[in-house]
């Protein structure tokens, strides 16, 4: 039972030990394309770059294909999906040697959200206790999730003692009482049992869900970005997510249900072109900054019904960044406004990192400076070893931040008295079959 979605909660995985390799599979289920990784993690020394880190990636294998029933980030189409899913993994397999019964994935879509809880206890001695930090995790984690909702991530970003503030590891310091800021990430209820149904109908149990622009975030930024404060901002076909991250924490995650897909139809409309032809120009020489040789660039334009007896025609580059800028902007301004909204814009700083498929389009690091901060770049996956050329790049930051997840499994925080209580009740054989259908379909 614990790789289902049991009780509002997604499945939480053990810790990597700090002392043990072991091999991790990964499943990045996006609108445009299904990713399936397979590494050896290995520890790592003290002296390396990445400090949070306490494992090496060595990746083994990686396949990825054309998604189909995906939009969105949520399955559509469960048979396509599906389909989708095993041809990625049996690529990763063969590519690796190994097979996998497991795997780690990611969720980009379901409307992530955040929230914050605050919490505090008495402490029973002048110093304070690891008893005392569960005592006051589980005070924190006494949230009330909404209806249809469902927790990813249940994440303790910081405590206090006697109301100071700014505390990371209050263990043997003195003090009366001891308090707890807890970030709780949440998605849709419906969308994650649809998208564990999908991936366990390729017989594969499910690890753990990680929201993608966490996942993103644990495997592009810096240690010193990490601390000072940064916007990751995940541009994906059918999603744009973004993180803010600062003092080591994940402190607040929101996206919204637009991407480069849009873009592509946009250009397929505009021109109009086939959506495979709207989606190589766009990726070709797409851009959202005008520059003045584009009225005398052309364009050929494939026809639209296919058939090679009919005349292409051509158009100025001009129009296609006529096409592509108005939904880029409006994609960034929305980003831009729910980031004010999340009252931890100042947490940010001025840093923003752009990652997904979407994150290469032409000029739009420029535009993100100019809308929402200065300081802006292309984030990329650091410190994964044997990943193939064409895996290096910001298409594949969420994959790779899925096989870093194992090593900081262990900062989560899930009340244990919730689920040993679910347990309890009718806790007969038939009782508990019972409950497992209920809470996975």
């Amino acid at each position: 039972m614990r790789h289902r979605l049991t009780q509002g909660f997604a499945p939480k995985m053990r810790p990597m030990p700090p002392k043990k390799s072991g091999i991790v599979g990964v499943l990045d289920i996006g609108t445009s394309k299904v990713v399936c990784a397979i590494a050896r993690l290995k520890p790592r020394g003290a002296s390396d770059v990445l400090t949070r880190r306490t494992h090496a990636i060595d990746v083994l294998g990686i396949g990825h294909t054309r998604a189909h029933g995906i939009k969105g980030g949520a399955i559509v189409d469960m048979a396509k999906a599906e389909l989708a899913i095993r041809q990625a993994v049996d690529m990763a397999e063969r590519a690796s040697g190994v097979q996998i019964a497991s795997v780690v994935v990611g969720v980009s879509g379901g409307r992530l959200a955040s929230q914050h809880y605050e919490a505090a206890v008495r402490l029973t001695a002048p110093a304070v206790e690891e008893f005392d930090i569960r005592r006051v995790l589980e005070a924190a984690s006494t949230y009330g999730v909404g209806d249809g909702r469902a927790v990813m991530h249940a994440l303790p970003v910081g405590y206090s003692l006697d109301g100071r503030r700014g505390i990371g590891e209050p263990c043997g310091m003195l003090g009366r009482e001891l308090g707890a800021d807890m970030h709780v990430i949440t998605a849709d209820l419906t969308a994650l049992k649809n998208l564990v149904l999908c991936v366990e109908r390729c017989h594969l149990s499910i690890e753990a869900m990680v929201a993608a622009p966490y996942a993103a975030a644990l495997s592009s930024l810096t240690d010193d970005e990490m601390e000072l404060g940064v916007t990751l901002i995940d541009m994906g076909a059918g999603t744009t997510t973004f993180s803010i991250v600062a003092g080591g924490h994940c402190l607040y995650v929101d996206g919204v249900a637009l991407g480069g897909q849009h873009i592509t139809n946009d250009v397929a409309r505009g021109l109009p072109a086939r959506l495979a032809d709207a989606e190589r120009m766009k990726a070709l020489h797409g851009a959202v900054v005008a520059v003045s040789s584009d009225d005398h660039d052309m364009l050929t334009v494939p026809p639209l019904s296919g058939d090679s007896r009919d005349q292409p025609h051509m158009v100025p580059k001009s129009r296609l960044v006529t096409i592509v800028r108005p939904r880029a902007e409006e994609i960034v301004e929305l980003l831009r406004d729910r980031l004010k909204a999340s009252g931890h814009a100042g947490d940010a700083g001025r840093r923003i990192v752009l990652t997904g498929g979407a994150a290469q389009l032409q000029g739009l690091a420029d535009l993100v400076a100019r809308l929402i901060g200065p300081q802006v770049r292309i984030g990329r996956p650091l410190g994964v070893s044997r990943l193939p050329e064409a895996a290096r790049g910001a298409a594949f930051a969420v994959t790779a931040g899925l096989l870093v997840y194992p090593q900081v499994a262990g900062l989560e925080h899930f009340e244990p008295r919730r689920r040993q209580a679910a347990v309890g009740e009718g806790a007969g054989y038939f009782g508990r079959v019972g409950r497992w259908l209920k809470d996975s379909f």
